[in-house]
């Protein structure tokens, strides 16, 4: 396998720009390097814009969701310019271009949400009144729901540029996704940590996820050695229960699987945008049973709440 893909042509990588989603690729990269013995420069890691990356004046749930940080890179994967593309798994909707499969999951990092602040050591202590910024509906949804007295506010960027705005003190404090901080090298700045049972995670949190063509069997043999076992089947209950829910980044939906000894066990969470109506859910099973027992969560979320609570999300 080894001597076959050294003499590949030249592996291509289509990215996103932003530092962290570079960070992811370059993983991605090294974990095929140590795959597959080729050598790094084998392997062209492309940056593509993408609109979700343009428009920052806006929310994303006003201007079309989770498909505006895919869209351009599933463009050149099915018209042949890049053999794969890296990204983040929340970021992905749960339906995916005629052709494109999701062809592995890397380990998942740390899913928690990370609180940062200069003002105060936990969300909990903030002084009332406080601003919060986040572009989430979700941790705008539970930030409202623990702390209905501050104030919260968009905060669209990457990671450098929200920690600029929360240094130039557009708001008292900000969360970020702690894997990505890991990722970057940068969990010295994390003031607190939340955890999932309190301040659940969006469904794929963590967890680079590789997509590629369909059917691609050079990319598939390529991919297989990168995917990881117990995130995928994790991965497979999260995004089954955003599909029965229809989540995009216009609801504001949280939800967790973890896997241990051949069961998995989720909590999800369903929340209206100003946080003050929620259900929640816990289920277990055998991990064969995961994407069932995920949609059979979000069905059961649905019908608990009824059509009036999802009227909020539109």
């Amino acid at each position: 396998m080894q001597t076959r893909m050294a003499r590949r042509e030249t592996i291509r990588i289509g990215t996103r720009g932003s530092p962290l989603a570079l960070a992811q690729a370059n993983e991605a990269r090294d974990k095929l390097v140590a795959a597959h013995g080729i050598p790094a420069n084998a392997i062209d890691i492309i940056v593509i814009s993408t609109a979700g990356d343009r428009i920052q004046d806006r929310p994303l749930s006003e201007v079309g969701g989770k498909g505006l940080f895919t869209q351009e890179l599933e463009e050149q994967l099915l018209d042949g310019r890049i053999d794969i593309a890296v990204h983040s798994s929340k970021d992905m909707p749960t339906v995916l271009p005629e052709g494109l499969a999701l062809t592995a999951f890397l380990e998942r990092e740390d899913p928690r949400d990370a609180f940062i602040s200069h003002d105060a050591g936990s969300l909990e202590s903030l002084p009332e009144g406080a601003v919060v910024g986040s572009s989430s509906l979700r941790r705008q949804a539970l930030i409202r729901r623990i702390r209905p007295d501050v104030e919260v506010v968009g905060f669209r960027g990457n990671v450098q540029t929200r920690l600029r705005k929360l240094s130039e003190g557009v708001a008292h404090a900000t969360l970020l996704a702690n894997a990505g901080l890991r990722r970057l090298g940068m969990a010295s700045i994390v003031t607190d940590l939340m955890e999932p049972d309190y301040f659940p995670p969006a469904p794929g949190q963590g967890a680079i996820c590789i997509e590629g063509r369909a059917g691609d069997a050079r990319t598939d043999a390529l991919v297989a050695p990168l995917n990881h076992d117990a995130t995928t089947i994790a991965l497979s209950c999260e995004r089954a229960f955003l599909a029965a829910l229809d989540g995009s980044c216009r609801t504001p939906i949280a939800g967790l699987a973890t896997v241990d000894a051949g069961r998995v066990s989720f909590h999800g969470m369903i929340l209206t945008p100003d946080g003050k109506d929620a259900h929640a859910i816990e289920i277990s099973g055998p991990v064969g049973r995961a994407a069932d027992l995920g949609r059979e969560a979000g069905e059961t979320l649905r019908e608990r709440a009824g059509p009036y609570f999802f009227a909020s999300w539109s």
